[in-house]
């Protein structure tokens, strides 16, 4: 194993943050995987499955079992993670430029297809090296002005050449759940049965230029532009990348984490980046992929105390009533009711809303929604 520290641009004098990075097997020599955590960096169970990972991953490498590449960065941002208001965490918009630590990442297609639009010939690994090669000279030449487009280059320099992207979130209270674009969702089915998760959300571009879509949407997208300039060279999905939600913020605990781990060495070796002697057997799927354009997100009709009727992770059907919010002043009580049925996946934490303010979410099997997916 080896350890590099980056640097990242400093925002002030006498300050200096460092992303860490951990690097197991060789480089070249069979698949890549890369696997981060906390991007929002108030949201830790992820971090503690990655501490439980790389033991597994550590031994692993002493047994001379990788046969190929894993990179782990255990706290993707290190910015986020210094960041208190009041006590409080505020891990999940940088508060010098308020972005979101995870939106508005490059369109790698857009700035590579220069370069790769004539060069890619009939073979397709040979392609596949070549946009590679193209990413890593895009970000090579990228020169960052500020400490929150350091740390982008940084996780996308260590990301962008791997055949699978792990990128290791959780929701405020919720359930294990999966996002990841249409072109990932074969390879990454194993996965979602080894994690057992609830709900699978599924799109093509949820908008916002998330980490994940940033490194997955360059190959469908590049593939697309050559149909349309009636190039026939093939590319294939060079990347498959994915959020996984791990369950709640408050789901910071060994034993889930142990068992989590467990699970993403197991998808591992199903990859073939670590040896194993039979391949790790399979669990059934708790649940069938549905479209995120099909996620229902309730809010609150006005201020006051939530109550939440339905439990995350219970399946609600049309007209139930998941919430309540409650008004004490006027003595009124509101009932939030289900407009899909499904998967009740995700809830706030905080149990005081303001007008408009969102409550839950619920995986509808039914597309209805359009533009951008994401929330803020």
């Amino acid at each position: 194993m080896q350890r590099i520290d980056h640097s990242l641009l400093s925002p002030s004098l006498g300050s200096q943050k460092t992303l860490t990075s951990f690097h197991f097997g060789s480089k070249g020599q069979g698949p890549k995987v890369y696997i981060q955590a906390s991007l929002h960096a108030e949201e830790l169970p992820g971090m503690l499955v990655a501490h439980h990972l790389r033991a597994l991953l550590d031994a692993a490498d002493l047994a001379g079992h990788i046969q190929g590449e894993v990179v782990l960065v255990p706290v993707a941002n290190p910015i986020g993670l210094a960041q208190r208001v009041d006590h409080k965490p505020m891990g999940r918009f940088d508060l010098d430029t308020s972005e979101n630590f995870n939106r508005q990442y490059p369109d790698l297609a857009k700035a590579i297809w220069p370069a790769v639009q004539e060069s890619l010939g009939s073979n397709p690994q040979t392609n596949v090296a070549a946009v590679r090669h193209a990413i890593g000279q895009y970000l090579q030449a990228w020169v960052p002005d500020t400490e929150l487009q350091s740390l982008r280059r940084h996780l996308l320099t260590l990301s962008h050449d791997a055949d699978y992207v792990l990128d290791l979130h959780c929701d405020c209270e919720a359930v294990m759940h999966f996002y990841t674009e249409e072109g990932c969702w074969p390879q990454f089915e194993p996965l979602t049965r080894l994690l057992q998760c609830q709900a699978i959300l599924l799109a093509k571009n949820s908008g916002g230029g998330p980490f994940d879509e940033c490194l997955s949407g360059v190959w469908w997208q590049l593939a697309e532009a050559l149909a349309a300039a009636g190039n026939p060279a093939p590319l294939p999905q060079g990347c498959c990348s994915t959020t996984i939600e791990f369950r709640g913020e408050a789901d910071v605990g060994h034993a889930l984490a142990q068992q989590d781990a467990q699970a993403l060495f197991a998808y591992l070796q199903h990859v073939k980046v670590i040896r194993a002697k039979e391949p790790p057997a399979l669990p059934p799927a708790l649940c069938q992929a549905t479209p995120l354009a099909g996620s229902e997100t309730l809010h609150a009709p006005g201020p006051g105390l939530v109550v939440f009727v339905a439990q995350v992770g219970h399946i609600v059907q049309v007209g139930d009533v998941v919430a309540e919010v409650i008004d004490p002043l006027a003595n009124a009580t509101h009932r939030v009711l289900a407009g899909v049925a499904g998967t009740l996946y995700a809830r706030i934490r905080d149990r005081y809303v303001t007008a408009g303010g969102e409550l839950c979410k619920i995986a509808g099997a039914t597309p209805f929604r359009t533009g951008e997916l994401l929330g803020a």
